[in-house]
């Protein structure tokens, strides 16, 4: 493992840890099965996709990367030293981004087929991105032969006897442009290539097919995908304002990503059933659902603060969360003050940089590790000048990331108890308004729970 490798790893790893609020990991010991290996991921976020791969893997991985990020200087000296190869893409010869004539792409492609087989030779690891472009959506858009053609031309040199698989992963994101959401990386079973060899030596190009189409379907078993946009934002708001309500005897835990990514597989599947046998049923679903999110936008309000409980739950939760934020006022100061320079650059700088959805959180994650690992230690720098003491310029660098997450935490709370207020002024000022708010949401709950019903009846 080289020493840029060994020394990058952990910031990166403790600033993912940071950047999402649950990161999960399904089978880690298949993501570090010993090479030669591929590992062949979908491509939703751009430069946050190998990221999130090589952190949670022991051995280090070369990967392939679009020749335009070898163009400028700076950038080419970060891919070389990261171990990337250069692929040469027509589009980008056509379009006139890559500086390669169209003529000249075979024969260098041809050159890092043989570079990314010399390097499973040396039993190395390589990842790679199959669809070819990285779009933020949840679908697994049409796979590229290109990693099954590297793994065949690899074992076919050694007469199938060199032992690479191919690893699926899939990359799932509760919002890949959002701070603080939620990101599961599921891995699937390794394929192994030596028992495409008949049909390697039979026809190569049938062989990849194969392969490649072993490969996509490993992947669509660890990917939440969708049909389209209506479908996606369908789901989207019944998972995110009813989804606890569909898993019999939830309790109050926080759902981790692997769960949030088996409610959103059912819903799909359940989606597809009614399509077919109640369309009707699902009409009126989705109808009454636009109509009560349309509501909740026009008065400014969220699901959440419609949840009733009983009065003394929600006498208590007034009591509490009060006081909560009472006491907890100067911590919170503290936290905003000596946190929102660092925490407020890489929007910003995201926001300048690009309006591609793609690369807004991988642009925040970089510039976020330079502004937090650079203006803490100013900061603390400057309260030892300013202080003398040592020991209070410890305490305060020791306060700065556990007052941050607090002030994070403290502006949720509030965010809430302004908007249970507004619902409660709302009451005093239209009360039938806030009573149809109420009737609505229970008509879309007594339907969920129908379907529910009918759903695991059917495909009991």
């Amino acid at each position: 493992m080289s020493l840029f490798y060994s020394l990058v790893k952990p910031p990166v790893q403790l600033a993912l840890r940071v950047f999402f609020r649950q990161l999960q990991l399904r089978h880690p010991g298949r993501l570090n099965t010993e090479g030669p290996l591929i590992i062949a991921a979908n491509h939703p976020n751009t430069l946050m996709d190998p990221l999130l791969i090589a952190a949670h893997r022991r051995q280090q991985i070369a990967s392939l990367a679009k020749s335009t990020f070898f163009q400028h200087p700076v950038s080419r000296w970060l891919m070389e030293i990261s171990k990337c190869i250069p692929v040469y893409r027509r589009q980008d010869a056509e379009t006139g981004e890559a500086d390669v004539a169209p003529e000249e792409l075979a024969r260098r492609n041809e050159q890092v087929f043989v570079r990314c087989y010399d390097h499973l030779d040396a039993g190395g690891s390589l990842m790679i991105f199959p669809e070819g472009t990285s779009v933020a959506e949840r679908r697994l858009r049409p796979l590229k032969t290109g990693a099954a053609r590297i793994a065949l031309g690899a074992e076919a040199r050694r007469n199938f006897e060199l032992g690479v698989q191919l690893l699926p992963v899939g990359l799932n994101y509760s919002d890949p442009r959002r701070f603080r959401s939620d990101a599961l990386v599921n891995v699937a079973r390794p394929i192994r290539v030596a028992d495409y060899a008949d049909l390697y030596r039979h026809n190569p190009e049938q062989a990849a097919d194969a392969l490649t189409e072993e490969l996509r379907r490993r992947l669509e078993t660890r990917l939440v995908i969708t049909r389209d946009d209506a479908e996606d934002a369908l789901v989207r708001q019944v998972e995110a304002t009813f989804g606890q309500y569909l898993v019999p005897d939830h309790d109050d835990h926080a759902a981790t990503p692997h769960e949030n990514f088996q409610l959103t597989r059912t819903l799909l599947h359940a989606l597809a059933w009614y399509e077919q046998h109640d369309p009707a049923h699902l009409g009126e679903l989705r109808r009454h659902l636009q109509l009560y999110e349309a509501a909740l936008r026009t008065h400014r309000l969220s699901d959440e603060a419609l949840r009733r409980g009983t009065p003394q739950q929600r006498a208590w939760r007034g009591v509490t969360t009060a006081l909560k934020l009472g006491l907890g006022f100067p911590v919170y100061a503290h936290g905003v003050v000596h946190n929102y320079l660092p925490y407020i650059i890489p929007s910003m700088v995201a926001r300048r940089l690009t309006r591609e959805v793609e690369f807004i959180a991988p642009i925040m994650l970089v510039t976020g590790m330079l502004s937090f690992g650079l203006l803490y230690p100013l900061q603390t720098w400057l309260v030892h000048r300013l202080t003398g003491s040592g020991w209070l310029a410890a305490l305060y660098l020791l306060s700065l990331p556990a007052t941050g997450f607090y002030a994070l935490s403290y502006w949720n709370r509030l965010a809430d108890r302004l908007e249970r207020l507004r619902l409660y002024r709302l009451f005093r000022r239209q009360p039938a308004v806030v009573e149809d708010l109420f009737r609505q949401r229970a008509t879309i709950l007594r339907l969920l729970d129908e379907a529910r019903q009918e759903y695991l009846r059917a495909t009991a």
